[in-house]
């Protein structure tokens, strides 16, 4: 059983040193790979401020046209609402909250 596992150990000596240079190269071929991955990084690391910007200065030109509409000023209702929460007055006076559709072509009018 000894002279086996001698044997073993000779044979491994041998084995693991050739095996170990094959390994070896393709660790060696991943540092270039590193280093560029790493000068990657660093160089977004000082771009990224400037290309935020960019973006915030393009992004807002991309959305819809706002109109401003001062406070009293009527519109018309474009396309019509459906199940819009409105406050209605009964013949009492009292006032109640309700929903109703508001058809297309109905003025809106900020009440106070």
């Amino acid at each position: 059983m000894n002279i086996l596992i001698t044997i073993l150990i000779g044979i491994l000596k041998i084995v693991l040193p050739a095996v170990i240079e094959r390994v070896e190269p393709r660790f060696r071929e991943a540092d270039p790979q590193i280093a560029l991955r790493d000068k990657l990084r660093a160089k977004i690391k000082q771009t990224w401020p400037v290309m935020v910007m960019l973006m915030m200065l393009l992004v807002p030109g991309c959305g819809r046209e706002a109109v401003y509409v001062p406070d009293g000023t009527p519109v018309r209702l474009r396309e019509t609402v459906r199940n819009a929460k409105v406050w209605v007055v009964d013949k009492d006076k009292n006032v109640l909250a309700a929903e109703m559709d508001l058809p297309e072509g109905w003025y809106c009018l900020l009440a106070d």
